[in-house]
């Protein structure tokens, strides 16, 4: 009996495995109540679950279920140091497993990223042909002034650092119909697919962002001034600032251990910028004057926010050159709208995500000599605000 007493009592140091994991999980919980909550992940760029409320909706049982679905998400998003075990997660699948794709994202040759888009998901088989309507319409409506340009994605331009076998989605035949309906509509569409390939050897597009470089978007812009007679902006003339150890989104979502950082390059331009604030059609009278860029935005996470300073209702840019644009945009235009103040007094730059009203009285207020519709083909094919501009009035 004595020695069966010895044996139960010394029986806990034979189970090492339930003593490291009993410590961990009370270690995590006590540092789980010391730390701090956070609102956003700025490596991620995402919002954080923050503790649901007890409230009297609880006591149903769809409440319950709702609240414990909510709390679930939250203890997730709240971990303690949830960078780190994102990034351990990331090396074990890639450089362990050898896994071609994290988080969504294909890792390709060269540190090249590309996001997973193997064809039209079915809200974008609705919205696709939806935009290409609205963008033909703004054509048919402002005859010989609307001019199309839409980006392609970096695996269009480099198939040939996708990992083997990747079935991604093939762009050309859905440019074709933007091509053709504009066009059609009597807008001129300006093909990038072959000025962007034929300087594919540069660096044109980001490697862990889903934009293209500055210097690809001067090559994109230099084919705007071709079409329009132009004289491009002197990059020689100007000081290029680069900004380095820049993270994009795509990183953001697969967080990869051996990620080559990007470098962001701006030119030093002293062109004001004012933000308006929009409450109706047509062009407001207040709005907040400052400069070209949110340099403030360099020291941060998203870098790319710097340009513009991020992507607002209506602002515009007092350039340097003659007569006005108008610039209805993704965020890819933003690096390249700064080119446009060589050749334009105004540029007016509208992104219809944060401009809830129709285009007409603001263009006929205005009196454009152009108006250009800069998208990537991601963006053209999904975004569900684009429809705004085939609105009349």
């Amino acid at each position: 009996m004595q020695q069966h007493k010895r044996r139960r009592k010394g029986g806990l140091i034979h189970y090492p495995v339930l003593i490291l994991f009993s410590v961990f999980f009370v270690g995590m919980f006590l540092l789980d109540c010391v730390t701090p909550d956070r609102t956003v992940s700025e490596l991620e760029n995402t919002t954080l679950t923050q503790r649901p409320k007890v409230t009297a909706q609880i006591l149903s049982s769809a409440g319950l279920n709702r609240f414990f679905n909510d709390y679930t998400q939250y203890t997730k998003d709240q971990i303690p140091g949830r960078d780190a075990w994102i990034s351990l997660q990331s090396f074990v699948e890639t450089a362990l497993l050898q896994k071609t794709q994290s988080g969504g994202i294909l890792l390709g040759d060269k540190g090249q990223m590309f996001d997973r888009t193997y064809g039209l998901v079915s809200s974008e088989e609705r919205t696709l042909p939806r935009n290409i309507a609205a963008v033909a319409s703004l054509a048919a409506r402002c005859p010989g002034k609307v001019y199309v340009m839409v980006a392609p994605a970096a695996s269009s331009i480099y198939p040939e650092r996708v990992p083997a076998h990747a079935p991604l989605l093939q762009e050309e035949s859905y440019l074709s119909q933007i091509q053709a309906a504009v066009e059609q509509a009597g807008g001129v569409y300006l093909p990038l697919e072959d000025a962007l390939s034929a300087h594919k050897d540069e660096y044109i597009y980001y490697r862990t962002d889903h934009h293209w470089t500055t210097q690809g978007a001067y090559y994109a812009y230099s084919e705007l001034c071709s079409a329009l007679g132009l004289e491009p902006f002197d990059r020689a003339a100007h000081t290029a600032v680069d900004v380095p150890d820049f993270y994009g989104t795509f990183y953001s979502r697969a967080r990869t251990w051996n990620a080559q950082p990007d470098t962001l390059t701006y030119y030093d331009l002293d062109n004001p910028l004012t933000i308006y604030t929009v409450t109706g059609p047509g062009m407001p009278t207040e709005g907040q004057t400052t400069g070209l860029y949110d340099l403030d935005k360099l020291d941060v996470y998203d870098k790319y926010a710097a340009f513009l300073h991020g992507n607002n209702g209506l602002s515009r840019v007092e350039g340097d050159g003659e007569g006005r644009i108008l610039v209805i945009k993704d965020s890819y235009a933003n690096s390249f709208v700064p080119f446009l103040t060589a050749n334009y007094a105004q540029i007016d730059v509208i992104d219809l995500r944060n401009y809830n009203y129709g285009l007409d009285t603001l263009i006929a207020e205005n009196g454009y000599d152009q108006i250009l519709v800069l998208y990537s083909f991601d963006s053209f094919k999904s975004d569900p605000y684009l429809y705004r501009a085939g609105i009349e009035g």
